[in-house]
């Protein structure tokens, strides 16, 4: 039967050590600003940025569209009010 052992302040220390410079090596280890992977994964950026700004554009344009379709149909159904309205009041005069 194994018998479990904490590790020490020591080996604690030395493995903090080791991933701080495992984690400087990958950081320098970055690529250039001209590498083709950072350039493919600028364009794809860009790409989709584009496409949001047209997904955004078009969803702007349909927004104005149904407030403008809105708008003319209530002035509608406020002209069609008024004409029963002004049609009832002639009907009640005639009857008068």
């Amino acid at each position: 039967m194994a018998i479990y052992r904490e590790k020490d302040v020591f080996e604690r220390r030395n493995a903090a050590n080791e991933a701080k410079k495992a984690l400087l090596e990958r950081f320098k280890a970055k690529p250039a600003a001209d590498d083709p992977a950072v350039l493919a994964r600028q364009a794809e950026r860009k790409a989709i940025l584009a496409a949001r700004e047209i997904r955004e554009a078009e969803k702007a344009r349909l927004k104005q569209e149904k407030l403008a379709r809105e708008a003319v149909e209530k002035a509608e159904r406020e002209a069609a009010a008024e004409a029963a309205r002004i049609a009832a009041e002639e009907a009640a005069q005639a009857e008068a």
